[in-house]
C-alpha cells in the first residue's frame, strides 16, 4: 500500500532573518541548528503526494537532539493538508491542519507521532520539520515512517448518554440507602426500556441522598448488594452506570464514582479529591488521583462536584486522553449567590460553567445533580445538547465520538488545547505549598447584612 511518496524536502523559514541553519546528510536525514539568535524559526518542509483520503495513517518523525534545553518546546512538526509553496509560512483559507505529539525516547531523542485521517479530496500534504525558541543547539531529522492504522479510536463512534436523577422534589420520605437503591435502580430500568443507552450517570452521593443523618454506616461496601441491583441492571441491559455513592475503604469512607461494567463488574472508580468545605471537616478521606478508564465507549475520567470549581481537575483526566468526563453533582458555589445567605441556583451561569469545562478540554462532559435541574449533556464544542429542566426523570443525547471540531484556521480544537501548550511555564502549578496572595482582606458580610 502506498500511503505517501516523497516528492521534495526543501529549507523553510517564515523570513530570511529567522532561518535556522540546514544540512542534508547521508540516509534522507535533515539536520536543523541555531542561526546565533533567539528569533531563529524554521527548518524542513517535506511535500508529499499520492495519499488516500480518508485513510487513517500512524505518522512518526525520530529526532536527535544536541545542545537543546527543552526539545519538547524547542521542536515542533505538523501536517499541512494542501500543496504548500516552499515559502509559505502556513496554509490560508482554513486549510486543514494537524501537529503531532512528541514523547521522549532517552535523554537525546524525542519521537513525533500521531495517527491522522487524511481529508476528503486531500492527496497531496506537507510535514513540516520545526526548529525555533534557541539560537544554539541541533536536531537532526530521521525520514518519517507513514504506516497504516485502524483509525483514531476503537469502538462506537455514536454513543447514547444518559443522565438518571429522577424528580427529588416530587419524592416521599427516604429512610434508608435501600430505598435510593429502589428509587435509582427503577429510573435506570425506565431509560434503558425506552432509549437503550450505553451509558448511565446518576448523581454524587445518590444513594445516601436525602437521608436525615449523616452517618458512617450509610457508606456501603462496594461490590456489595446496594451495586448488585445495578450491577444486575447492566448485565440485563447491556449498559454502563457510574454510580455516585458514599464508599468504605477500610476504615475510611470516600465520596466515589464507581464505574459499572455492562458485564455487571465494578471495573473503574473515582474518589473526590477535592472535598467541599463540610466534607474536609466531615471525616470524609479524599482521593489523591484522577484516573482514566479503557471502556467500550472509549475513554472515561470523572471529576465530583467541588472537583470541577479548579481547573486542574478536569484537565488532569484530558491530559490522559479522556473523551468523557463524568460528572455527579449537588451544586456549584459560582452558580448560586455572591453574598452570604441561603443558597439559589443561576441557571445561566451554571451552563456557562459547563460548556467551558467542555471546551476547554475538549471532552464531552456529562452532568448529573441531585437535584435534577441543571443535568446536561455538552460535547466538545460548548453545544448543550441535553439539558434537564427538573420535569423529567432522566435525559438523554447520542454523542459523536469523532465530530471533526476544527478552528477557523484549520487547526484541530484538541491539539490548542493539548498538543500546543508550553507546560514548561507552568512551574507554579505544580508546587503543592503555592497559595494565591491575599491582597487585602476579603470584606466581611454576615447574612443579616446581605439581606
Amino acid at each position: 500500500m502506498n500511503l505517501a511518496t516523497l516528492e521534495s524536502a526543501q529549507p523553510w523559514a517564515p523570513c530570511a532573518e529567522a532561518a535556522p541553519r540546514t544540512i542534508r546528510l547521508a540516509g534522507g536525514r535533515l539536520e536543523t541548528a541555531g542561526n546565533g539568535t533567539r528569533f531563529c524559526c524554521g527548518g524542513w518542509r517535506l511535500t508529499y503526494a499520492g495519499a488516500e483520503p480518508g485513510s487513517a495513517i500512524r505518522v512518526a518523525v525520530d529526532v536527535s537532539t544536541e545542545g537543546l534545553d527543552i526539545p519538547r518546546d524547542q521542536l515542533f512538526c505538523w501536517i499541512h493538508w494542501a500543496d504548500l509553496a516552499a515559502g509559505a509560512p502556513m496554509a490560508s483559507g482554513g486549510t486543514l491542519w494537524d501537529s503531532l505529539r512528541i514523547e521522549s525516547i532517552d535523554q537525546e531523542k524525542v519521537r513525533f507521532s500521531r495517527i491522522v485521517e487524511v481529508p476528503r479530496g486531500v492527496r497531496r500534504f506537507a510535514l513540516d520539520c520545526v526548529f525555533r525558541y534557541s539560537a544554539a543547539g541541533r536536531a537532526v531529522w530521521s525520514p518519517p515512517v507513514f504506516e497504516p492504522s485502524a483509525g483514531l479510536r476503537s469502538g462506537k463512534r455514536q454513543v447514547t448518554a444518559c443522565v438518571a436523577t429522577g424528580r427529588p422534589a416530587e419524592r416521599g420520605y427516604i429512610g434508608t440507602v435501600a430505598d435510593n437503591v429502589e428509587y435509582y435502580s427503577k429510573i435506570c430500568e425506565a431509560a434503558c426500556l425506552a432509549i437503550h443507552p450505553d451509558v448511565i450517570l446518576l448523581p454524587e452521593n445518590c444513594l445516601q441522598y436525602g437521608l436525615k443523618e449523616r452517618r458512617a454506616a450509610d457508606a456501603i461496601v462496594a461490590p456489595g448488594p446496594e451495586t448488585e441491583a445495578f450491577a444486575a441492571l447492566a448485565r440485563r441491559r447491556s449498559v454502563r452506570i457510574v454510580l455516585g455513592t458514599k464508599e468504605r475503604d477500610g476504615d475510611a469512607v470516600r465520596n466515589s464514582a464507581l464505574l459499572i461494567a455492562p458485564n455487571g463488574t465494578i471495573d473503574g472508580r473515582y474518589r473526590k479529591v477535592q472535598l467541599a468545605i463540610g466534607e474536609m471537616v466531615s471525616g470524609i478521606l479524599p482521593g489523591d488521583r484522577f484516573p482514566v478508564f479503557e471502556t467500550e465507549i472509549g475513554r472515561i475520567g470523572c471529576n465530583i462536584c467541588k472537583d470541577i470549581s479548579y481547573p486542574e481537575p478536569a484537565r488532569a483526566v484530558g491530559l490522559q486522553g479522556a473523551e468523557f468526563l463524568m460528572l455527579p453533582i449537588a451544586g456549584d458555589h459560582r452558580a448560586s449567590r455572591w453574598t452570604a445567605g441561603s443558597p439559589t441556583f443561576d441557571d445561566e451561569r451554571w451552563k456557562i460553567i459547563m460548556r467551558v469545562r467542555a471546551m476547554d478540554n475538549q471532552l464531552c462532559l456529562v452532568v448529573a445533580r441531585n437535584a435534577g435541574a441543571g443535568s446536561c449533556i455538552v460535547d466538545r464544542s460548548g453545544a448543550i445538547l441535553a439539558y434537564q429542566d427538573g420535569g423529567s426523570d432522566y435525559i438523554s443525547a447520542v454523542v459523536d465520538r469523532e465530530a471533526p471540531f476544527r478552528m477557523w484556521n484549520g487547526g484541530c480544537f484538541r491539539d490548542d488545547a493539548y498538543t500546543l501548550r508550553r507546560p514548561i511555564a507552568f512551574e507554579p502549578l505544580c508546587d503543592p505549598l503555592r497559595y494565591c496572595p491575599d491582597p487585602a482582606p476579603a470584606r466581611m458580610e454576615s447574612a443579616a447584612c446581605a439581606k
